[in-house]
């Protein structure tokens, strides 16, 4: 697992992303990244639905 990170870890790891993605490009991957989750969510949450509503149909 993930050990515990301390404040130099992140601020090393905050400074390795910035160099890489540059500054201007860190808000659209954090929009794109909350886009995913939220699309994932939502398939997860009709797709239990889906799955309900055909126990509803197969038990009548």
């Amino acid at each position: 697992m993930i050990p515990h990170l301390g404040t130099t870890e992140v601020i090393i790891i905050a400074i390795v992303v910035i160099l890489i993605f540059g500054v201007n490009k860190i808000p659209q991957l954090g929009k794109g990244l909350g886009e995913g989750i939220r699309n994932f969510k939502s398939s997860l949450k009709s797709g239990q639905e889906g799955t309900e509503n055909n126990k509803d149909e197969k038990s009548q």
